[in-house]
């Protein structure tokens, strides 16, 4: 996750620009489908058993990410929810419907194991 300091920086960087008027809830799930597509664009077209794409490709991938982080950083602060908390509670969720018993090397869903 990212650290606090980073935080606070897009933070101020949103606000400098007064774009918090633009990042309403519904505005960034919004955004960050939109870039969770130029992300996956990046990825169409490969052949059978490729999974990255050409290095000429990288930074536009890394860009893609880092925009994804930044709109979902926004998001959780302005709901209120710690990310690092969040995942850490989702990683208890899942060892519990994804036992290492039932589940390793599967990539059948929990209410399929």
């Amino acid at each position: 996750m990212l650290a606090g300091a980073t935080v606070q920086a897009l933070l101020d960087f949103r606000r400098e620009r007064d774009w918090e008027q633009f990042h309403s809830p519904q505005n960034l799930v919004i955004a960050i489908s939109v870039e969770a597509g130029e992300l996956l664009e990046r990825f169409q077209w490969m052949r059978a058993g490729e999974s990255r794409p050409e290095s000429t490709q990288g930074e536009a991938v890394e860009h893609e990410i880092a925009d994804l982080t930044i709109l979902l950083t926004y998001l959780a602060n302005d709901l209120g929810i710690d990310l690092n908390d969040a995942v850490i509670r989702k990683i208890r969720v899942n060892a519990e419907r994804y036992p290492v018993e039932k589940s390793k090397g599967s990539a059948a869903k929990y209410d399929k194991l």
